[in-house]
């Protein structure tokens, strides 16, 4: 199927607009009077969609899972920066060997490691940069997902605050791939407790405030559970993809 560029708007707005009020539905059941930040996952299109996002939706928040993706993806978009603001946010699993080229842009959610943290920190201060990170927790114990154990968050943020120019917005985390929607509640409930566990601000440079959790098939469940972010792909693309 191919579709024109009016027709791949018309589908796009009604999608956005379809989880948006699924947003505020599940807020409002929730008794929050503040619901969470729509983080687009592109993952599934290629950049002039991308693109279209932004300037047609309204939405500035772009994600991906690899980096190489990200870096492609930027580069096609970069005209953009001049006029309008796009945050990006890597959401995948990142090797020390590509953070040099990922930390110009906006925020890295996956950071599992205090090697990698450190790794950040040094790129940040040869490249006079500030960068956001969030912490990826493994709560499901799934082995086939990434994040620090619950039990290691701990150290994990103490050395975090010892870093120059690395600032620790939050917790991230990927429901496990059993349990079904009640697993998915169970995991992001036990994200948030954890989050209350720990002083909203840590250290100068520590501070937890963002719950970045949630995707297509469980993002009501993630909100009504305290996600701060949701990182929503394939419901932004039904009939495009």
């Amino acid at each position: 199927m191919s579709l024109s560029e009016h027709e791949i708007v018309t589908r796009l707005k009604d999608n956005v607009a379809r989880v948006r009020e699924r947003m505020a539905v599940a807020a409002t059941r929730a008794g929050r009077e503040h619901g969470a930040r729509l983080i687009a996952v592109t993952k599934y299109v290629e950049p002039d969609v991308a693109r279209l996002l932004v300037t047609e939706c309204e939405l500035h928040d772009l994600a991906e899972s690899r980096p190489q993706e990200l870096w492609r993806k930027a580069a096609a978009l970069a005209d953009l920066r001049d006029k309008e603001f796009v945050a990006w946010h890597l959401i995948g699993h990142l090797q020390r060997n590509k953070v040099k080229r990922t930390l110009p842009l906006h925020c890295i959610q996956s950071v599992d490691s205090l090697k990698l943290l450190e790794e950040i920190s040094h790129q940040a201060v040869a490249q006079d940069l500030h960068p956001d990170v969030l912490i990826e927790v493994n709560v499901s114990g799934d082995e086939s997902k990434h994040g620090v154990p619950p039990d290691d968050l701990e150290p994990l943020l103490a050395g975090a605050g010892n870093l120059p120019r690395v600032f620790v917005l939050g917790l991230m985390t990927m429901a496990g791939l059993s349990g079904g929607l009640d697993g998915a509640r169970r995991d992001f409930a036990m994200l948030r407790q954890l989050k209350e566990s720990f002083p909203q601000a840590i250290t100068s440079n520590v501070f937890l405030q963002e719950l970045s959790m949630g995707m297509s098939g469980d993002f009501e469940i993630a909100i009504e559970e305290g996600a701060t972010m949701v990182r929503v792909g394939s419901a932004l693309f039904d009939g495009i993809v």
